[in-house]
């Protein structure tokens, strides 16, 4: 191998590894002084240098140079392993340093195998593993699809680099719309919250720092088609868009679409936010599984609680009955109590007295006592709520037993019914055979009769 062999060896290996060339001049060169050593034994003085330009190599052993060709087949072995574990370790170096620096973005590749439900997928220079938890819930996959996934995370191993993927983290939402969106992209768009539950739903709250874009509308796309395209991507996911406001009630009632909200009451002490909403609209707010309101809850950072003009309203007049008696509690402190998003003695005792003190500045006295007035008012109507439960339970479970004697009492009375027309048709059936024996006697052919009967007939 001559010189301009040497260089351009380096180069096809450089540019195809992504390794940088100095490193292989400086690995090419340990290789070489193992080999020699390996050839001379142990010796200590060995060098060897590659010329960068010209791809002359020299050699020297002990001040002596050596001739590497002439080393041996041993030596030559030697030479060949140790040259492929550098390579291949330098390889590792520039993918991991490669991979790490695209952690969080989104790469494709196709499924190469698959390994106890995980997917190997062919990135190019190296093999991605997407885990069976990473995976969108209900997708499957082929040898030689092509996938697409964000880069979750890069773990540099002995012998190999592993490349996490993810296509079920929020993340690869919100890098799907900076692809999809180039106004996301711009930053023009910003997806200020996002709540995700892969394969099934995904709610994303945007605002534009620019008057003249319309934050959902540009998301949307014409006729949906910019969405469209991310919710093919994720295997027909829904994906609702709301506009985002720093006003929290709006931002809720935002979240909770399509559902429209009557009322919102905020506790900031419980971070919970007390949604109503009429009684057709209850299943709307809440969603199959209560997915809506969970995905508006963690989208807005807010526990939500959906209640009915019926159950709020309630929740107001028990708490007003069981504080009213209190002395020291009128009806501007009940108010108060409204304000604070305080509408169920529940409230009242899971908040403890330390809020009422320091927001409607009552007397540590009266705000324990009207925390255990209402402590004591929550276990009273727990029990009621318990015992009308189990009364509802017991008429439910009568009302059942009822209806299936009276089942049994309909099908016992149907089987008499049938038996006395199986009867009747019996006896039907009887009386016809009687008549068809009575007509087969009367057809009786006259050539059959005897002899003597005919002369009496002509003596007669």
């Amino acid at each position: 191998m001559n010189s301009q062999e040497v260089l351009r060896i380096i180069d096809s290996i450089c540019r195809d590894k992504s390794i940088d060339k100095e490193m292989i001049y400086a690995d090419l060169e340990a290789a070489m002084v193992s080999a020699a050593r390996k050839a001379y034994g142990q010796v200590e003085d060995v060098s060897v240098k590659i010329d960068r330009i010209t791809g002359q190599i020299s050699a020297l052993m002990e001040g002596r140079p050596i001739a590497m060709a002439e080393l041996g087949r041993i030596a030559a072995q030697t030479f060949k392993q140790v040259m492929i574990q550098r390579i291949r370790e330098a390889e590792r170096g520039s993918i991991f340093d490669e991979y790490s620096d695209k952690v969080g973005t989104v790469v494709t590749g196709t499924v190469a195998r698959f390994e106890a439900g995980a997917l190997v997928v062919n990135l190019g220079r190296a093999e991605g593993f997407l885990p069976r938890s990473e995976q969108i819930p209900g997708e499957t996959h082929h040898v030689g699809d092509r996938v697409r996934a964000m880069v979750l995370d890069v773990e540099e191993k002995p012998n190999q680099v592993r490349i996490v993927l993810t296509r079920s983290h929020p993340d690869y939402i919100r890098r799907l719309f900076e692809l999809e969106v180039p106004e996301v992209g711009e930053r023009i768009i910003e997806i200020r919250a996002l709540a995700r539950e892969a394969g099934y739903r995904t709610k994303v709250a945007v605002s534009s720092i620019d008057s003249k874009v319309d934050a959902v509308g540009a998301c949307v796309g014409v006729r949906g088609s910019r969405v469209r395209n991310i919710v093919d991507e994720l295997g027909d996911e829904k994906i609702d868009i709301v506009r985002w406001n720093e006003s929290s009630q709006i931002l809720i009632a935002n979240a909770l679409k399509p559902a429209e909200v009557q009322e919102i009451a905020l506790c900031f002490e419980l971070n919970r936010a007390t949604v109503v909403v009429a009684e057709d609209q209850l299943s709307l707010a809440i969603g199959k599984r209560g997915q809506n309101v969970r995905l508006a809850a963690r989208l807005t950072g807010w526990d939500i609680d959906i209640l009915t003009p019926v159950e709020y309203n309630k929740g107001l007049d028990d708490m007003v009955k069981a504080l009213r008696s209190i002395e020291g509690v009128d009806d501007m402190l009940l108010e108060k109590f409204m304000t604070m998003g305080l509408i169920s003695v529940g409230d009242i005792e899971e908040i403890g007295p330390e809020p009422l003190i320091k927001e409607l500045e009552v007397s540590e006295e009266l705000a324990r006592h009207i925390v255990a007035e209402s402590a004591e008012a929550a276990k009273r109507l727990a029990a009621e709520a318990q015992a009308a439960k189990e009364a509802a339970a017991a008429a439910a479970a009568e009302e059942a037993a009822r209806a299936a004697l009276e089942a049994e009492t309909a099908a016992a009375e149907g089987e008499a019914v049938a038996a006395e027309g199986e009867c009747v048709e019996t006896d039907a059936d009887a009386g016809e055979a009687m008549a068809g024996e009575t007509a087969v006697a009367s057809e009786t052919p006259t050539d059959l009769v005897s002899p003597a009967t005919e002369a009496e007939k002509s003596d007669g």
